[in-house]
This record gives C-alpha cells, structure tokens and sequence, in this order.
C-alpha cells in the first residue's frame, strides 16, 4: 500500500510505553473519508476510541484504526495478560488508480491489506520480555518483514477461518493467533476491508458493525 508514514505507526509512545493520547487524530480525518467505519457492534459495552488515519499519496484517507477497550501500552512485563484491547482497523477497497496529480499509481487495496495494517498494529504493542532498548527496532523491522510476508499468504498454513458477525451477517474472516495476540482479516459489502488485532481479548465473541456517528469515539 502506497500510504503515508503516519498510515502505519500508531501514536507514539510515551517514557515507559504508555501512549500519548494527544498524539492521536482528532475526529477530522476520519470524517474525510469516502467509506464508512467500522467497529465493534453494540454487544462491546466497554470505551471507545480513536487511533489514526492513513492516507494515500494523494492526501486522500485511505484507512484508519478505532479501538474498544484498555487503551494498549506496549506490552512490558507488568501489562502482559492485563490489559484488554481490540483494535478494528477499515480499509477503503481500492482498485489501481491514477494519483490526483497524475504522475504515478496508487497501489490496490486487498484483504491482505488490512491483515498487514492489523499484524503491525499489534506489533506496535508488543515488546518481548528481557529486550534490551537498543535491539527492539531490529525486531519491529524483522517482524514487520514477517507481517507482510503472512498477510501475502491469507490461503497459507499460518491462517485458519473464522466466521463473525458484520452488521448481523455472518462473514469469513481469515484469522492467526501468535504469542503477542491475535489478528483478522475480511471484506463487507459495505465496500470496504476490515482488520482486527487485539489481546486479552477473545476474537471469537466479536462482532463488527459499521459505525453509524464516528464523532461518538472522539
């Protein structure tokens, strides 16, 4: 996916791990975007809120992430099996297109674009145990490597299917667990992909519908 920096990282992280709640996007991006969001469906009656939006090359939002539960440090000794979070990341389902200035392609959006945006994502929150400082963006680049690796190969040994609601009809998702936590991936017919990645939380209660006022999660 041709996207901005910013499409990827989740908000930066503050001494110790904990996240910067002003670091993340106000509601304005998300209500830029042409395709509707998803989340969680009413039976989470936990918090909501707002992580980031991604955009093309273009400026043109193509995806973003919401979150429903604990808000996630990155998982440290003292927060392992503690905190409980699912992140629901919506993809705008893109074919190949023209830039808006006209000098390149927009690479196509997939499934397998939502199943890297959820497998970075957790990984965002992931720390393993015993790291030293210095050696944990060797990991985060191996690791990412390996996201995008999994996610080219949705058919592969790795993924298993799961079927979950989306607005009340059931949907295949393909679906992975690791140690850090688990991820999914599925299309709507509402035209967009919808990822998820979460910890200590079970995927298999989850439902996903869309998001009827986005300003709710602000």
């Amino acid at each position: 996916m041709e996207t901005t920096s910013q499409a990827v990282a989740q908000a930066p992280a503050a001494e110790g791990g904990q996240q910067l709640p002003s670091a993340r996007r106000t509601v304005d991006g998300y209500l830029e975007a042409p395709f509707p969001w998803y989340g969680l469906d009413e039976a989470f009656t936990g918090p909501r809120w707002l992580m980031q939006v991604g955009t093309a090359a273009d400026g043109a939002v193509e995806h973003g992430s919401i979150g429903h539960g604990d808000e996630p440090s990155v998982r440290n000794e003292s927060s392992e099996d503690k905190e409980k979070f699912a992140v629901v990341v919506t993809v705008a389902a893109n074919p190949v297109r023209r830039s808006a200035d006209g000098t390149g392609l927009l690479e196509a959006t997939s499934v397998s674009s939502a199943a890297w945006l959820a497998g970075v994502g957790l990984l965002s929150f992931t720390w393993p145990g015993q790291m030293d400082h210095s050696l944990r963006d060797d990991w985060l680049d191996q690791q990412t490597e390996t996201a995008w690796a999994l996610a080219d190969d949705l058919d592969g040994e790795d993924w298993s299917r799961l079927s979950l609601p989306v607005d009340g009809v059931p949907t295949s998702f393909h679906y992975r667990e690791s140690e850090f936590g688990w991820v999914l991936a599925g299309s709507t017919a509402a035209g967009v992909h919808v990822g998820a990645y979460g910890r200590g939380m079970s995927a298999y209660g989850l439902g996903f519908a869309m998001v009827k006022d986005i300003s709710t999660y602000a």
